[in-house]
Protein backbone atom coordinates (compact mmCIF):
# COMPACT_ATOMS: atom_id res chain seq x y z
CA UNK A 1 0.00 0.00 0.00
CA UNK A 2 1.56 3.39 -0.73
CA UNK A 3 0.96 6.87 0.58
CA UNK A 4 -0.05 9.52 -1.93
CA UNK A 5 0.15 12.43 -1.72
CA UNK A 6 -1.12 15.99 -4.76
CA UNK A 7 0.67 18.71 -4.61
CA UNK A 8 2.04 21.40 -7.96
CA UNK A 9 5.76 20.40 -8.44
CA UNK A 10 8.93 22.73 -8.10
CA UNK A 11 12.38 21.51 -8.74
CA UNK A 12 14.17 18.49 -9.80
CA UNK A 13 17.01 15.82 -8.73
CA UNK A 14 18.31 12.59 -10.27
CA UNK A 15 21.71 10.04 -10.02
CA UNK A 16 24.46 7.06 -10.28
CA UNK A 17 28.04 6.26 -8.57
CA UNK A 18 30.84 4.23 -8.11
CA UNK A 19 33.44 3.67 -5.16
CA UNK A 20 36.38 4.84 -3.22
CA UNK A 21 39.74 4.16 -4.49
CA UNK A 22 42.53 5.78 -2.64
CA UNK A 23 42.77 7.87 0.86
CA UNK A 24 45.58 10.16 1.95
CA UNK A 25 45.19 11.86 5.04
CA UNK A 26 41.91 13.11 5.40
CA UNK A 27 41.41 13.30 1.43
CA UNK A 28 39.68 10.97 -0.66
CA UNK A 29 39.82 10.20 -4.25
CA UNK A 30 36.77 8.78 -5.85
CA UNK A 31 37.24 7.55 -9.82
CA UNK A 32 33.97 6.48 -11.59
CA UNK A 33 34.75 3.51 -14.60
CA UNK A 34 33.92 4.39 -18.33
CA UNK A 35 30.73 2.53 -17.86
CA UNK A 36 27.33 4.02 -15.81
CA UNK A 37 26.74 3.42 -12.48
CA UNK A 38 22.99 3.00 -11.56
CA UNK A 39 21.72 5.77 -8.68
CA UNK A 40 18.66 3.66 -7.18
CA UNK A 41 16.54 6.81 -4.91
CA UNK A 42 14.38 5.77 -1.78
CA UNK A 43 11.64 8.75 -1.06
CA UNK A 44 10.64 7.60 2.40
CA UNK A 45 9.22 8.94 5.91
CA UNK A 46 9.07 7.54 9.60
CA UNK A 47 5.34 9.01 9.40
CA UNK A 48 4.45 6.19 6.76
CA UNK A 49 3.29 2.54 7.76
CA UNK A 50 4.16 1.02 4.66
CA UNK A 51 7.47 2.14 4.73
CA UNK A 52 9.52 -0.09 7.23
CA UNK A 53 9.33 -2.93 4.59
CA UNK A 54 11.14 -0.97 1.46
CA UNK A 55 13.70 0.30 4.22
CA UNK A 56 14.80 -3.26 5.10
CA UNK A 57 14.84 -4.03 1.61
CA UNK A 58 17.22 -0.91 1.27
CA UNK A 59 19.43 -1.86 4.21
CA UNK A 60 20.17 -5.13 2.75
CA UNK A 61 21.82 -3.33 -0.23
CA UNK A 62 25.27 -2.67 1.91
CA UNK A 63 26.01 -6.63 1.36
CA UNK A 64 25.64 -6.55 -1.85
CA UNK A 65 28.82 -7.00 -3.97
CA UNK A 66 27.61 -5.08 -6.75
CA UNK A 67 26.99 -1.99 -4.42
CA UNK A 68 29.11 1.15 -5.56
CA UNK A 69 30.11 -0.63 -8.71
CA UNK A 70 26.15 -0.91 -10.82
CA UNK A 71 24.73 0.91 -8.04
CA UNK A 72 24.24 3.49 -5.45
CA UNK A 73 21.37 3.27 -3.01
CA UNK A 74 20.28 6.84 -1.61
CA UNK A 75 17.18 7.37 0.75
CA UNK A 76 15.61 10.88 0.47
CA UNK A 77 13.62 11.49 3.67
CA UNK A 78 10.31 13.80 3.24
CA UNK A 79 8.29 15.85 5.30
CA UNK A 80 5.03 15.90 3.68
CA UNK A 81 3.91 12.70 6.42
CA UNK A 82 5.16 15.02 9.48
CA UNK A 83 1.68 16.52 9.70
CA UNK A 84 0.52 13.24 11.00
CA UNK A 85 1.83 13.74 14.43
CA UNK A 86 5.27 12.65 13.75
CA UNK A 87 8.41 14.78 12.58
CA UNK A 88 10.36 12.85 10.81
CA UNK A 89 14.28 14.08 12.06
CA UNK A 90 16.10 13.73 8.47
CA UNK A 91 13.47 14.46 6.67
CA UNK A 92 13.71 18.39 4.33
CA UNK A 93 11.60 20.41 2.32
CA UNK A 94 14.14 20.13 -0.18
CA UNK A 95 13.57 16.06 -0.82
CA UNK A 96 10.22 16.70 -0.92
CA UNK A 97 10.58 18.96 -3.86
CA UNK A 98 13.10 16.93 -5.13
CA UNK A 99 10.10 13.98 -5.39
CA UNK A 100 7.69 16.56 -6.80
CA UNK A 101 9.85 17.60 -9.49
CA UNK A 102 10.11 14.05 -10.25
CA UNK A 103 6.11 13.38 -10.32
CA UNK A 104 6.27 16.95 -12.87
CA UNK A 105 8.52 15.64 -15.24
CA UNK A 106 6.54 12.13 -15.32
CA UNK A 107 3.53 14.36 -15.81
CA UNK A 108 1.89 12.66 -12.22
CA UNK A 109 -0.29 15.06 -9.87
CA UNK A 110 0.62 13.12 -6.71
CA UNK A 111 4.19 11.83 -4.79
CA UNK A 112 3.97 9.24 -2.54
CA UNK A 113 5.67 6.76 -0.16
CA UNK A 114 7.57 4.72 -0.36
CA UNK A 115 8.57 5.84 -3.68
CA UNK A 116 11.43 4.50 -5.98
CA UNK A 117 13.56 6.15 -8.75
CA UNK A 118 15.61 4.22 -10.84
CA UNK A 119 18.04 6.76 -12.99
CA UNK A 120 15.36 8.90 -12.76
CA UNK A 121 12.74 6.78 -13.82
CA UNK A 122 9.68 5.97 -11.56
CA UNK A 123 10.36 1.70 -10.62
CA UNK A 124 7.10 0.18 -9.11
CA UNK A 125 8.82 -3.24 -9.50
CA UNK A 126 11.63 -2.27 -7.41
CA UNK A 127 11.14 -5.13 -5.07
CA UNK A 128 12.06 -7.80 -7.99
CA UNK A 129 15.54 -8.78 -9.12
CA UNK A 130 18.56 -6.19 -9.34
CA UNK A 131 19.28 -6.56 -12.91
CA UNK A 132 20.54 -3.19 -15.18
CA UNK A 133 21.70 -2.28 -18.16
CA UNK A 134 24.98 -0.60 -19.05
CA UNK A 135 26.33 2.58 -21.26
CA UNK A 136 29.58 1.63 -21.97
CA UNK A 137 30.91 4.64 -22.58
CA UNK A 138 29.61 7.03 -19.96
CA UNK A 139 32.47 9.44 -18.82
CA UNK A 140 35.10 9.62 -16.32
CA UNK A 141 34.19 11.25 -13.16
CA UNK A 142 36.61 11.80 -10.64
CA UNK A 143 36.86 13.54 -7.22
CA UNK A 144 38.79 14.61 -4.25
CA UNK A 145 37.03 15.11 -0.94
CA UNK A 146 38.32 16.73 2.43
CA UNK A 147 35.76 16.91 4.77
CA UNK A 148 32.89 19.18 3.54
CA UNK A 149 35.03 20.43 0.60
CA UNK A 150 34.76 18.79 -2.66
CA UNK A 151 36.56 19.03 -6.18
CA UNK A 152 34.76 17.35 -9.13
CA UNK A 153 36.04 16.49 -12.74
CA UNK A 154 34.32 15.30 -15.54
CA UNK A 155 35.94 14.13 -18.49
CA UNK A 156 32.76 13.21 -20.59
CA UNK A 157 32.57 10.44 -23.04
CA UNK A 158 29.66 11.36 -25.31
CA UNK A 159 27.88 15.10 -26.41
CA UNK A 160 27.80 17.31 -23.79
CA UNK A 161 26.47 20.19 -22.94
CA UNK A 162 27.08 21.53 -19.96
CA UNK A 163 24.95 20.09 -16.49
CA UNK A 164 25.44 20.19 -12.70
CA UNK A 165 27.64 18.02 -9.70
CA UNK A 166 25.78 16.82 -6.80
CA UNK A 167 27.66 15.02 -3.32
CA UNK A 168 25.31 13.82 -0.77
CA UNK A 169 26.34 12.36 2.13
CA UNK A 170 25.16 9.44 3.95
CA UNK A 171 24.50 8.10 7.35
CA UNK A 172 23.80 4.40 8.04
CA UNK A 173 21.93 2.23 10.71
CA UNK A 174 20.85 5.07 12.13
CA UNK A 175 17.77 4.73 14.71
CA UNK A 176 14.55 5.74 15.75
CA UNK A 177 12.25 5.17 18.41
CA UNK A 178 8.49 6.65 17.13
CA UNK A 179 5.96 7.43 19.44
CA UNK A 180 3.09 8.87 17.41
CA UNK A 181 1.95 8.82 14.06
CA UNK A 182 1.67 5.42 11.98
CA UNK A 183 4.71 4.12 13.47
CA UNK A 184 4.45 4.33 17.10
CA UNK A 185 5.62 2.12 19.06
CA UNK A 186 8.12 0.93 16.33
CA UNK A 187 11.97 1.29 16.37
CA UNK A 188 12.96 2.10 12.76
CA UNK A 189 16.53 1.63 11.24
CA UNK A 190 17.91 3.74 8.11
CA UNK A 191 20.66 3.26 5.67
CA UNK A 192 21.72 5.56 3.03
CA UNK A 193 20.40 8.36 4.53
CA UNK A 194 20.81 11.70 2.82
CA UNK A 195 22.27 13.90 5.78
CA UNK A 196 23.51 16.38 3.16
CA UNK A 197 23.75 17.83 -0.02
CA UNK A 198 25.80 20.58 -2.30
CA UNK A 199 25.22 20.76 -5.88
CA UNK A 200 26.96 23.53 -8.49
CA UNK A 201 27.40 24.32 -11.98
CA UNK A 202 30.07 22.41 -14.03
CA UNK A 203 32.45 24.65 -15.76
CA UNK A 204 34.08 23.82 -19.08
CA UNK A 205 37.81 23.52 -19.07
CA UNK A 206 40.35 22.74 -21.98
CA UNK A 207 40.56 19.12 -23.53
CA UNK A 208 36.59 19.02 -23.17
CA UNK A 209 37.16 18.68 -19.08
CA UNK A 210 34.45 19.87 -16.86
CA UNK A 211 35.18 20.94 -13.34
CA UNK A 212 33.69 22.35 -10.44
CA UNK A 213 34.01 22.85 -6.25
CA UNK A 214 31.32 21.66 -4.17
CA UNK A 215 31.14 22.57 -0.03
CA UNK A 216 28.57 21.41 2.25
CA UNK A 217 27.02 23.78 4.24
CA UNK A 218 25.02 21.23 6.59
CA UNK A 219 26.27 19.07 9.28
CA UNK A 220 26.67 15.53 8.25
CA UNK A 221 29.23 13.99 11.60
CA UNK A 222 27.32 10.75 11.06
CA UNK A 223 27.69 10.09 7.36
CA UNK A 224 29.41 6.94 6.63
CA UNK A 225 29.34 7.34 2.94
CA UNK A 226 29.49 9.64 0.28
CA UNK A 227 27.89 10.04 -3.38
CA UNK A 228 28.59 12.09 -6.40
CA UNK A 229 26.82 12.65 -9.50
CA UNK A 230 26.45 14.54 -12.45
CA UNK A 231 23.41 15.42 -14.62
CA UNK A 232 22.51 17.06 -17.58
CA UNK A 233 19.17 18.18 -18.15
CA UNK A 234 17.81 16.41 -15.35
CA UNK A 235 19.47 13.06 -16.40
CA UNK A 236 22.18 11.34 -14.26
CA UNK A 237 25.23 10.30 -16.85
CA UNK A 238 27.73 9.42 -14.72
CA UNK A 239 28.72 8.98 -10.56
CA UNK A 240 31.21 7.60 -8.41
CA UNK A 241 31.15 6.96 -4.38
CA UNK A 242 32.16 4.96 -1.30
CA UNK A 243 32.64 4.54 2.18
CA UNK A 244 34.71 7.22 4.02
CA UNK A 245 36.34 4.58 6.64
CA UNK A 246 35.95 0.98 5.29
CA UNK A 247 32.12 0.82 5.95
CA UNK A 248 28.95 1.41 7.35
CA UNK A 249 28.72 2.33 10.91
CA UNK A 250 27.29 -0.64 13.47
Amino acid sequence: MMHRDRFLIIAFFVSAFLPAIDARGDELTFASKTTTTHLIELFTSEGCSSCPPAEAWFGKLKGDERLWQQFVPIAFHVDYWDRLGWKDRFAQPEWTRRQRAYADRWGSSSVYTPGVVLDGREWQDWAGKLEFSTKENAGLLEVRSNGSAVTVSFQPGANFGGGSAHAAWLGFNLLSNVRAGENTGRLLRHDFVVLAHATALLGPEANGLWKTELRSSTDHGEAGAIAFWIESNGVPVQATGGWLSGGPRK
